[in-house]
């Protein structure tokens, strides 16, 4: 038996604020365990230039809106914030949700957006990764009530800092996505509570060997990080029908749809088929699945989801 662990990561482009929010409101009332969104500030997917809806402002309207779904950015580009001023925003969204938030952390990947807004993007992946590292041992140390004064020679320059309030939640987790073998599974085993992956079940099986691997290295019990699959779903009767509604939301989003098919993270079909693929990564040891939907949001697969192929997983 499984005991699926459900959540929804909503795209943020090219939607109307109502719809946004009546997206989330339903699942939260749907059951499922988490709710987030992308954080972006040009479109990640097609055009870039499509609306757009920040992503802290997004979870802080989403707290007063829900009462049950943990909040987080899928994830928190590290790049557009001083790591202290994202944990004093997720502080804030903490009490403003009654203890429901999660630090989301990953480098950045969206050089486009950097440059429109003059954000500095590093040299390299491998720097922003050296700064994702520095910022989540200092995130993990401020949001446990610590006073952070930063080494000499690093990105960040904090003095004896420390804040308050206090976050609710006794442990805020920290989810860092990415599956960078040696930097950011590295980071992920230093200081995570969930990790996001994404790829194919033997590719995550293989990599979460190496995260086993990481902690080793630096003492931590592996079973302290829930381990989470990034995937995208269309569930309908009929395959076929399915493909029509994706296709559809591609051209929403003024997205070319032979380029959105990627057999690692796409799944469309009937509730039997979506379920199959589901446990595919169970088996993998992953059985917290984060569905990404873009819009216009897609109603019948974010029920018939949790309603019907959650069912399914969990009996196997």
């Amino acid at each position: 038996m499984t005991d699926l662990a459900l959540g929804m990561n909503l795209w943020s482009q090219s939607t109307s604020w109502p719809a946004y929010l009546d997206a989330a409101r339903r699942i939260d009332r749907l059951g499922y365990r988490s709710l987030w969104t992308v954080d972006h500030l040009y479109a990640p997917f097609g055009d870039p230039l499509q609306n757009v809806f920040e992503g802290y402002l997004t979870l802080g309207a989403w707290a007063t809106a829900t009462t049950n779904v943990d909040l987080g950015l899928m994830v928190g580009a590290n790049t557009f914030r001083n790591p202290a001023l994202a944990t004093k925003m997720v502080t804030t969204l903490d009490h403003a949700s009654g203890g429901r938030a999660v630090l989301g952390l990953g480098g950045a990947w969206f050089e486009i957006e950097h440059r429109a807004y003059g954000l500095d993007f590093g040299r390299s992946m491998g720097e922003r990764l050296d700064w994702l590292d520095e910022a989540a041992g200092a995130a993990r140390a401020l949001l446990d009530g610590e006073v952070v004064t930063s080494p000499a020679g690093g990105r960040y320059a904090f003095d004896e800092l420390v804040q308050y309030p206090r976050p609710l939640r006794p442990r805020v987790p920290i989810m860092i996505g990415g599956q960078g073998r040696t930097k950011t599974l590295r980071t992920v085993a230093r200081y995570a509570d969930i990790w996001n992956a994404t790829g194919h079940p033997a590719e995550v099986r293989e990599l979460d060997g190496v995260l086993r691997e990481h902690c080793a290295a630096v003492g931590r019990d592996q079973r302290e990080i829930r381990r989470t699959m990034n995937l995208w779903f269309v569930v309908r009767d009929e395959k076929r029908t399915a493909e029509r509604a994706w296709a559809a939301m591609m051209a929403h989003n003024k997205t070319d749809y032979e380029a959105s098919l990627q057999p690692g993270r796409l799944t469309m079909g009937t509730p039997e088929q979506v379920a199959e693929r589901i446990l595919e990564y169970v088996d993998a040891g992953f059985s917290e699945i984060l569905a990404e939907m873009p819009t216009p949001f897609d109603i019948e697969t974010m029920e018939r989801l949790i309603g019907e192929v959650k069912p399914l997983v969990d009996r196997g």
